[in-house]
């Protein structure tokens, strides 16, 4: 099973490789059933739910504070390309793929995605559910993208922006209470 956080709570697997051991804040929520691999860092209050990767065995990964990596998701780099960068209070929904990209703070990344080599989702813009956002593309701040390959399909409205504060609110409080449930088992 998992090594364990300090938290003393049986998590994810945190893996050192080759001498580097995954910097992962004692607030944060892996689930069991994670893989958080070598040059990683994840912030505080942040959730890596049940069957994700995070692989940091090439270039390094950082996750910020308050976001959440939503089950079967696979996060990694492209070797000797780019690394791969999360923001605060990002959304990753479920079975996404997010490979050697930057993801900015309170950005949205719906299920089933793919972010591909350099490419940049820039704050408060969205990917939507299936779709490919192909190397190097940029979705501006405030815009929706969705297809494969992605394309421009609008300007995100302002209650989007507030439904989004609240999912991630939402999701510190989830990782929070699986976390106590662990504490019981």
């Amino acid at each position: 099973m998992g090594t364990g956080l300090s938290m003393g709570v049986n998590m994810g697997d945190i893996i050192t490789y080759q001498g580097i051991k995954p910097d992962v804040h004692p607030e944060a929520f892996i689930a069991p059933g994670a893989f958080v691999i070598g040059k990683v860092e994840i912030g505080a209050k942040s959730s890596i739910w049940y069957n994700c990767t995070v692989r940091g065995d090439e270039e390094p990964i950082h996750i910020g504070s308050g976001t959440n990596i939503q089950d079967g998701t696979t996060i990694h780099t492209s070797g000797g390309i780019a690394d791969t960068w999360i923001g605060d209070h990002v959304l990753v929904g479920h079975m996404s793929m997010l490979h050697g990209c930057r993801i900015e703070d309170r950005a949205f990344i719906g299920m089933g995605s793919v972010v591909l080599d350099d490419s940049v989702v820039e704050t408060y813009a969205m990917l939507a559910a299936g779709s490919v956002l192909t190397p190097g593309k940029r979705i501006p701040t405030g815009q929706l993208w969705a297809g494969c390959p992605a394309r421009y399909m609008r300007d995100l409205r302002p209650e989007e922006t507030e439904i989004h504060a609240e999912q991630v609110a939402r999701y510190v409080k989830l990782g929070e209470k699986h976390t106590a449930a662990l504490k019981q088992a």
